[in-house]
């Protein structure tokens, strides 16, 4: 008898969200109001940055991001080809060109030996993404920048809370970008937060977040507030709610529990899998503290007699969820046809996206959970060995 479907993901909320939400609902705020701001301040803290800015996706997080820096049409944009549709269609909604680089084959990470040579006069910016939660090489990307006058804005939406040299993610480049989507290791169900540590960049982001006008609307309504307003800017509607601040103040206390959790799946994924030729797990640098939003194998498909996408279905009917992170940004169609790439331009990250497998790790795993899929793979691997 099949058991019960072991799902890819599922979100931790417990009885101090709900509670939360509760009290928001009930206290006449459900839009940008008083957790909003809680939320950012907290979460600032948490990050020890100067500013934090919460948002309603960790999409509008890059975009607003760009827009601050500076980004305009005509200029270019390092995106890794690892990575979300976000961080390359965001450059685009300034009419910019993201410029798609190389992966590393053990991290799946930005490499930042490629990052060089794809720099013209256009290049503006590098987007880092922290693949997985690892932190990428973050000296050597802004050696780069810094030699080159770039911006350096991080997608971290995979990297809440990692570290990289013993500092954590959040204000190390220019401006990093959060997603706290259903799935990221905390979430307020969609929203995103940013951070960076300069003022200006941080007041023009805010007031793009909401029509670009010169105060927070949600100011207008207090006792304290004007109705007048002035439009500074044609900007977005980007703001977070109260209600997703309110399940994000309560996540965030228990972010470290979160990763701790995650950290010990990622262990016994480790030692389960330690004998298995057939499978490469994850590389872990000796210089970082790994968030492990994603445990990312690559199947070693020359020793076994099966696919990549047929082992997912095997596994699927054997109730494991599994995804795949990511289809490389140069594989899509409208890559290909818009900007000519071809799989053989960026041959590492094609190669591996043929073998990677995301297995399930999120807080709420139990043991046997944990020790099901093993079984799982363990069982597979043994099956379709060559």
């Amino acid at each position: 008898m099949l058991e019960q479907f072991l799902p890819f993901h599922l979100p931790t909320i417990g009885e101090d969200e709900i509670r939360s939400v509760t009290e928001t609902l009930l206290s006449g705020w459900l839009t940008t109001g008083p957790k909003v701001r809680q939320f950012e301040e907290e979460f600032r803290k948490f990050i020890s940055a100067a500013h934090a800015v919460a948002i309603n996706s960790g999409t509008a997080a890059l975009h607003l991001a760009l827009d601050a820096v500076g980004i305009q049409q005509g200029d270019e944009v390092i995106v890794p080809t690892m990575t979300f549709a976000s961080t390359a269609e965001v450059v685009q909604y300034l009419r910019a060109r993201p410029v798609l680089a190389e992966c590393q084959p053990d991290t799946l990470n930005l490499d930042p030996t490629q990052i060089e040579k794809l720099i013209t006069p256009k290049t503006k910016a590098i987007m880092p993404v922290h693949f997985a939660g690892q932190p990428c090489e973050m000296d050597r990307i802004l050696d780069v920048a810094r030699r080159y006058d770039l911006k350096v804005i991080e997608d971290a939406a995979h990297a809440l809370p990692a570290r990289y040299r013993g500092q954590i993610v959040g204000k190390i480049g220019d401006i990093t970008c959060f997603s706290f989507y259903a799935t990221k290791t905390i979430t307020t169900g969609e929203g995103g937060m940013i951070t960076t540590n300069n003022p200006e960049w941080g007041d023009r982001m805010r007031m793009m977040s909401l029509h670009g006008i010169s105060k927070d609307a949600w100011e207008r309504y207090t006792a304290e507030g004007s109705w007048s307003y002035e439009i500074l800017a044609p900007g977005y509607k980007y703001n977070m709610t109260d209600i997703a601040a309110a399940i994000g103040i309560e996540q965030l206390k228990k972010c470290n529990q979160f990763w701790a959790a995650r950290c010990r799946i990622a262990a016994r994924y480790d030692k389960g899998f330690a004998d298995l030729p057939e499978i490469r797990r994850p590389l872990c640098r000796p210089d970082v503290d790994h968030a492990w939003h994603l445990y990312v194998i690559q199947l070693e498909l020359d020793r076994l007699r099966i696919s990549r996408n047929d082992f997912i279905e095997a596994l699927k009917k054997e109730g494991i969820g599994t995804s795949v992170h990511f289809i490389p940004m140069h594989l899509h169609p409208y890559y290909r046809k818009t900007f000519g790439y071809r799989p053989e331009d960026l041959p590492v990250a094609s190669a591996i996206f043929e073998r990677i497998v995301s297995l399930p790790i999120y807080s709420r795993m139990s043991d046997s959970d944990v020790d099901r899929v093993i079984h799982a793979f363990r069982n597979m691997v043994t099956q379709y060995r060559r």
